[in-house]
């Protein structure tokens, strides 16, 4: 009888480190190259686009104030992979929906 629990909780255990791995890596971009020299030109709400609807529904612009959208970006260019510039942009379309 203990074997099939641990064995069910070893499952459901590895299961569950097995969803956050593909949630995390289906967040992150494509390896730069060319992709970088595209960026620089293309504006924020083209890239808030792109990269954040890939793994979510983005909620709109308005939803957040200016400090609300830095700290979201903070977290997001981490998670995402974002450049700099790519950051820089998307922030900057953020905070000008209000």
């Amino acid at each position: 009888m203990k074997k099939i629990k641990v064995y069910t909780i070893t499952t459901l255990g590895f299961a569950a480190a097995l969803a956050m791995g593909l949630w995390v890596s289906g967040c992150q971009t494509a390896p730069r190259g060319s992709a970088a020299v595209a960026a620089t030109e293309k504006g924020g709400a083209q890239l808030w686009a792109q990269n954040c609807a890939r793994c979510h529904h983005s909620p709109s612009p308005t939803s957040y104030g200016d400090a609300e959208w830095q700290v979201v970006m903070h977290h997001m260019r981490i998670i995402g992979n974002l450049t700099a510039e790519e950051h820089r942009k998307i922030l900057a379309f953020l905070k000008s929906a209000d």
